[in-house]
């Protein structure tokens, strides 16, 4: 699936389009002038990046966006990345493709971005669904991604290194293949170096990086129809912070997939099976559903 691009301030960003030909809500349109479904639009995770959405946006038939966060994929490295910067690059990609909404899937910290932008943006937000992400990391979890992402090198010689690295299945390598860059001496992960020296000096200092805004302010704010996604094996989003996102948003539904922090790797038929119900809920319904 081709790579597009669209730009976002002086950001020249990627995002792959995922059944394009499917009818969907458009600019000026009204769900009474139509019979399409509202699009939908995936934002991966730290260590992901949009060629891991693809399957699930197939799965749900729908049409869909999924887009390479700045700093990763095939997107521009930035100087701010910054939630609410990252946020916005949700509502240039919308602008880009003449979406005045969409339902927004976010997984970890791609979560965190679409979170503050339904918040900021409640009008462009049919729909939310947070997977596998709450603001508060669980201290495991915590410390495997940072060793994970502090311990990527610069460059590996080969894909297949990289593979082993990553201890990733041989069924891999056309993902790997996509998720790296040739550089000299071999292949780099597509990711901004920023955010493997920010948990490099985490595991030198102990200081963690902060998202600059208050996230639990962030879920109390949502007016949109907002569904969380736990992996039930999650190491990052643990059980007992289910109460405190519930207590935050009485309006939030939780449920679990049987996976572990990367869902739609683990199960992808549970994640689709889990979003289907949202999806289905606001099939024909109108926007003016009390976002004031």
């Amino acid at each position: 699936m081709s790579v597009k691009r669209f730009k976002s301030g002086d950001l020249q960003l990627a995002y792959r389009l995922v059944n394009g030909d499917r009818p969907h809500f458009s600019r000026g349109q009204t769900r009474g002038q139509t019979l399409g479904s509202v699009p939908l639009v995936f934002v991966h995770g730290l260590s992901f990046f949009s060629y891991d959405w693809v399957p699930v946006a197939s799965a749900l038939g729908r049409e869909a966006a999924c887009l390479d966060m700045r700093g990763f994929g095939d997107s521009d490295w930035a100087k701010d990345y910054s939630v609410p910067a990252m946020a916005g690059d949700i509502g240039a990609l919308l602008d880009h493709l003449g979406w005045e909404e969409a339902i927004v899937v976010g997984h970890s910290m791609g979560a965190r971005n679409c979170a503050y932008f339904a918040a900021k943006n409640p009008r462009r937000v049919a729909g939310l669904a947070l997977v596998d992400y709450s603001p508060e990391n669980a201290p495991a979890g915590s410390k495997r991604v940072a060793e994970t992402v502090a311990g990527v090198p610069d460059v590996f010689p080969s894909v297949e290194a990289a593979m082993a690295h990553f201890k990733a299945a041989p069924e891999k390598r056309v993902r790997f293949a996509a998720y790296l860059r040739k550089v000299e001496g071999g292949f780099a992960v597509k990711r901004d170096p920023y955010f493997r020296d920010q948990f490099r000096k985490t595991l030198a200092t102990g200081e963690r990086p902060q998202p600059g805004v208050d996230m639990w302010q962030v879920l109390a704010e949502l007016r949109v129809p907002t569904l969380v996604i736990r992996g039930s094996r999650s190491d990052l989003f643990a059980a007992e912070t289910v109460a405190r996102v519930k207590a935050a948003n009485p309006a939030i539904r939780v449920v679990e997939v049987d996976a572990g922090h990367n869902v739609a790797g683990d199960n992808i038929t549970g994640l689709a099976a889990a979003l289907r119900p949202l999806l289905a809920s606001l099939q024909g319904k109108s926007h003016a559903h009390a976002r004031h």
